[in-house]
Formats: structure tokens, C-alpha cells, sequence
């Protein structure tokens, strides 16, 4: 997923439109600590508008081939995120705990914490607590579409305050993303981190804590993996009270077959939640020379479902 996406977000970035209104669109860009660890910091960057704000706000989830970094998200401010802070959005560009280091497990949970902080620290932000919408592509669009379904349930009990409010969001448009490891490209398929998805194979291995050797076990046990995959697979996960989602998928994609978003929106229609899926005709999972306008359109999806 990562060696793909990286060409689109070059494409976006040298868009002469974006070079252009990335100074008009940016009031400021501050880095955030929403939360640690493992001894460590986990980050992102608050775009604040210089158009009148709307009082939204719009997470992109900073990933590619389950990969995050600072350097994207420097990447995305000037370009995937210029639409939404043009119309008036707040951005928040989050980044994740990365793969190899983390697995896809860790990964959502890292979301879900941003989501809540972003939450919590809502009025801080001049934003509405309740007005959340998320973006991303590829793994990133995984990540949304986790956002989208689960992370509703809040921990009352929780030390941390932030912790304390829900972790989802109410509107999700993202590109080509996997949402079921189990059924991938045809039923019964199983792939966490093998044939098409092999070099990604870190995100899906997940261990246990094994108190008498004192170690971290590699889980092998195939019913438990399986177990692990539906957990993984935003599918799995759709409500009623899922948020409306917006997915775009090329027809040729070779690395995440069509039927995944073509499943999933199968599924949040037998829900009655609003979606749609725009098929792009000879897509793959490289750039799109039309992408601008997929984007426009994703910010006219959140207008409708944010406003």
C-alpha cells in the first residue's frame, strides 16, 4: 500500500493549484502530543483555516501501507488537505504508531486515542465535538473506515480523561481501502500480511505476553487469528449508527481488489446508513490524473453529513 500511495501524494503535492493556495489556506500549523507510548510521543499537526471556520473539523489519517511519518503529514498540508481548509475546516493530519514497529491492532488504537483527544479538546479547537469527519487512502482509508464503524463506547472509568469520550467520527470518505481480511478479493480468502498484502506482513503479527518466560509470543493459532481478522475488519464492525461513508476504488486496483469497498457498501446499505461508492473506470492504486476532483467531492460529502 505504502509504495503505491507515495505516488499520489507527490501528484497532489506539485499540483500547481495546491503550490498556489497553501499560504492562502493555512493560518497556522501546530504539532500536537495527543498522547504517549512506549516511552514515546504520538503526534499530529492542527491546521487552523484562514477561511471563516465552520466549526469542523477533518482528521486525515496520515498512513500508507500501514505506515506513518511526519514527513507525510508535511505532504498532505500542502496538498490533500487544502479542499477542506478552504471551505473553512479545521484539519487535524494524525499520525499513527508505524509499521513494522506496530501492528494494526496498535495502529487503530493510536486513531482512536486522536479521535478522543481531538474530542475533548474540542472547544480548544473552535470546533464541534460531535462534527468529526476522517479521510485517507489505502491503509488510511482502512483507518477511517474503523473510525467510521467502531470507538463509539466510552470509558467513564477511565484515569484519563480524554479516554473518558468516545473515539469515532460522523462522516468517513476515503479512498480504496481494505475492509475485510477474511473474504479478500473472493469469500473465504484469509490475507493478514500474505500473497497480495506479503510485504505488509508486520502490521498483521500480533503477540502475547507470556508471563512465565517473560517474553512476547508470536500468536500462531489459526482460530485466534482469525479472530484478530474480524476485529481488524471494519465490516465486521458496521451499525445502524455507523457514520455515512464516501468511498472512491479504481476497478483495476491491483492491491486492494474492488470487492472490498463493493462488500462493505453492500453492507451499510442492508443497515440503511447513507454511502456511496464511486468506481473510478481503470483505476489502479496509483495516482489518478482526476483526483482533484475526488476530493472536491469528498469535501462536498462531508458538508452534507458535518453541516
Amino acid at each position: 500500500m505504502r509504495k503505491y500511495l507515495w505516488s499520489v501524494l507527490f501528484l497532489l503535492l506539485f499540483f500547481p493549484v495546491f503550490a498556489q493556495q497553501r499560504e492562502n489556506a493555512i493560518a497556522s500549523m501546530d504539532e500536537v502530543i495527543y498522547g504517549r507510548k512506549d516511552g514515546m510521543a504520538l503526534t499530529m499537526n492542527v491546521l487552523t483555516p484562514k477561511a471563516k471556520s465552520n466549526n469542523r473539523g477533518i482528521i486525515l489519517a496520515i498512513s500508507a501501507g500501514m505506515r506513518s511519518s511526519f514527513d507525510m503529514a508535511l505532504e498532505w498540508s500542502g496538498s490533500v488537505a487544502q479542499p477542506y481548509l478552504m471551505k473553512g475546516y479545521t484539519v487535524f493530519e494524525v499520525c499513527h504508531g508505524s509499521a513494522p514497529k506496530f501492528n494494526n491492532i496498535e495502529i487503530a488504537a493510536d486513531m482512536h486515542r486522536a479521535v478522543r483527544f481531538i474530542r475533548y479538546n474540542a472547544a480548544k479547537y473552535n470546533i464541534e465535538p460531535n462534527k468529526l469527519g476522517i479521510t485517507g487512502a489505502s491503509s488510511g482509508g482502512w483507518i477511517s473506515l474503523m473510525m467510521g464503524t467502531s470507538g463509539s463506547e466510552a470509558n467513564l472509568n477511565a484515569p484519563d480523561p480524554v479516554d473518558r469520550v468516545p473515539g469515532n467520527v460522523q462522516a468517513v470518505a476515503c479512498f480504496f481501502p481494505p475492509t475485510d481480511f477474511l473474504n479478500f478479493g473472493e469469500p473465504g480468502k484469509v490475507s493478514m500480511g500474505t500473497d497480495k498484502l506479503s510485504e505488509f506482513k508486520a502490521a498483521f503479527e500480533f503477540k502475547i505476553w507470556n508471563k512465565e518466560t517473560r517474553r512476547f509470543d508470536l500468536i500462531t493459532d489459526q482460530n485466534k487469528l482469525l479472530e484478530i481478522g474480524r476485529e481488524i475488519s471494519p465490516i465486521y464492525h458496521i451499525t445502524a449508527q455507523s457514520a455515512p461513508t464516501l468511498i472512491a476504488h479504481g476497478n483495476m486496483d491491483e492491491l486492494i481488489p474492488l470487492q472490498q469497498s463493493a462488500s462493505f457498501i453492500k453492507k451499510m446499505m442492508e443497515f440503511n446508513v447513507p454511502c456511496e461508492l464511486m468506481i473510478k473506470d481503470g483505476g489502479t492504486h496509483k495516482a489518478w490524473p482526476d483526483i482533484l476532483n475526488y476530493l472536491v467531492t469528498f469535501s462536498e460529502w462531508f458538508d452534507k453529513y458535518l453541516k
